[in-house]
């Protein structure tokens, strides 16, 4: 199958985003949790650490085959991977570093492999969503007698949340992954809501004896975990962006775990784009449009959300010329909230921004813009 490959100018920006989980690019919260989860678990167990960090770029063999993503998996298709070349792509999750250092890890008695980083996803546009989030491996490799099981996994998870999020109540469901057994989602409580923050599972046994393992000899627990929603709701922030906040009011409580104190905040600008897409766009593939089409500018997006979707045979002819819409196509209503974090967008850069976003996404004949100063005129 062939898939439409980044280009340069695509790539050089998704490898320029700072990693917030990397000590060498400078300090940040979120390494305090990547420290607490792992200091958890090895004072539970009495094991020894490996902490891994790998490039983000990774063999499509490491990001799906050898995790057992079945060859027709969705999860594949370029509408959620960004791929590098024919044989690699951006990772999607940092389980993509678990099978090569398997392959290398050598003789263990009980060991903790810890695995941090951005990945690349194709995702929507809201204040708890990022198209570059930051994830959490936790894998246990334990040479015994005695497997582990699912009494061991919940007794990680226990310790882990303590950790990460103290205080909080957590639940677990069953869910399903291709390189675990006896899967689980676990979610905590926020409020009167259930926030979703891992899943994790017994590790297959097939994962470990393909690296090069015995898995009569060796088991293991692996989990992972999605450090941008923890960590808000760690510190209570409301929005995803702030993360990353130059505000020097925001950006020095980013050094620490204490509750987030809020500072003066940018009036919202709304703008509604009545838009022509592909029949089976989703609103995931929008939102990377949208990132793509912005860059450095997307951080001035606080949401795209879409209101209502109309496909071509249902509309009324005049809808029809309007739009210059075609079959094949269906009319999209999105709603844009503006919201710069540092200061307030004057009317004219909130329409330059629409304007930026209708065209990266508009695929009608007919157009309608906002700016007068447009460049897509």
């Amino acid at each position: 199958m062939t898939r439409p490959m980044m280009g340069a100018d695509a790539l050089a920006r998704a490898l320029s985003i700072r990693d917030l989980t990397d000590p060498a690019q400078g300090p940040h919260a979120m390494q305090l949790l990547v420290r607490g989860a792992a200091d958890a678990l090895r004072s539970a167990w009495g094991c020894k650490v490996l902490v891994h960090r790998g490039s983000p770029i990774v063999d499509t063999s490491d990001n799906y085959d050898r995790l057992h993503y079945d060859p027709g998996s969705v999860a594949r298709d370029a509408r959620y991977t960004r791929y590098v070349s024919p044989g690699q792509v951006l990772r999607t999750h940092t389980s993509a570093m678990i099978p090569p250092l398997l392959r290398t890890l050598g003789a263990v008695d009980d060991r903790l492999l810890v695995c941090a980083g951005l990945v690349y996803r194709r995702d929507c546009i809201d204040r708890l969503h990022t198209g570059e989030p930051h994830q959490l491996d936790l894998w246990r490799v334990r040479r015994a007698p005695e497997r582990l099981r699912r009494p061991d996994l919940l007794a990680m998870i226990a310790h882990v949340v303590g950790a990460l999020l103290p205080g909080r109540t957590w639940r677990s469901s069953e869910t399903t992954h291709p390189y675990t057994e006896a899967g689980l989602q676990i979610d905590v409580l926020d409020a009167e809501a259930w926030v979703e923050i891992g899943e994790c599972g017994l590790a297959l046994p097939a994962l470990l004896d393909e690296a090069g393992r015995s898995s009569r000899d060796e088991s293991g627990l692996a989990m992972g975990l999605g450090l941008d929603r923890i960590l808000m709701l760690r510190k209570g922030m409301g929005d995803i962006r702030l993360l990353r906040s130059h505000d020097p009011r925001v950006a020095v409580q980013m050094q620490d775990l204490s509750p987030y104190r809020p500072v003066s905040s940018m009036p919202p600008v709304r703008r509604d784009l009545s838009i022509v897409v592909a029949a089976d766009a989703e609103g995931e593939e929008l939102g990377d449009q949208v990132r793509a089409a912005l860059g450095d500018r997307a951080s001035s997006v606080e949401s795209v959300q879409i209101l209502s979707e109309t496909p071509y045979e249902s509309l009324p002819p005049a809808a029809v010329v309007r739009l210059g819409i075609g079959r094949g196509q269906k009319n999209v209503l999105l709603r844009v909230v503006l919201r710069d974090l540092e200061r307030t967008l004057t009317h004219e850069e909130a329409n330059t921004l629409r304007d930026a976003i209708y065209a990266a996404l508009h695929q009608g004949t007919a157009y309608e813009w906002a700016s007068r100063s447009s460049s897509w005129r």
